[in-house]
This record gives structure tokens, sequence and C-alpha cells, in this order.
């Protein structure tokens, strides 16, 4: 068997690689985290944007749908 000291260092050595592997994946998924909710942030930034930009087209639509719709009516009436 395996002197005691060798023993007792080679049970250091595991728990030092057990604690360097979990701070790893704790860094690693803390990252992870991260980095995914500045991308949430980006993706609901854009949707914002978007949605001002579609608003604003779909009120320009219909201004000039009024507007032709009132000259159709205009058109018909003065006849």
């Amino acid at each position: 068997m395996l002197p005691e000291i060798l023993r007792q260092n080679l049970n250091l050595l595991n728990a030092s690689a057990k604690n360097n592997k979990e701070d790893t994946l704790e860094f690693v998924a803390e990252r992870i985290e991260r980095r995914l909710a500045e991308t949430k942030a980006d993706i609901e930034a854009r949707i914002s944007a978007m949605e001002t930009r579609l608003t604003w087209r779909l009120f320009a639509f219909w201004i000039g749908q009024a507007a032709f719709f009132y000259g159709l009516v205009k058109v018909f009436l003065a006849k």
C-alpha cells in the first residue's frame, strides 16, 4: 500500500483539484449568465426600436389612406 504521507498528499491534491474545478465551473456559469443578460437587454432594445419604427410607419400609412379616401369622396361628391 501507499505510505500515509503520500496518501495524505494525494488527498490534498484531489481536494485542491476538486475545488479548482468547482471554482472554474462557477466562474464560467457567472460569465454565461452575464452574457445572456447582456444579449437579452440588446434584443429588448432592438425590439423596442423596431416597434417604434413600425408604429410611425403605420401612422404614416393610415394618414395616407385617410387623405386618399377624403380626396376620393370629395371627387365623387363634386360631380
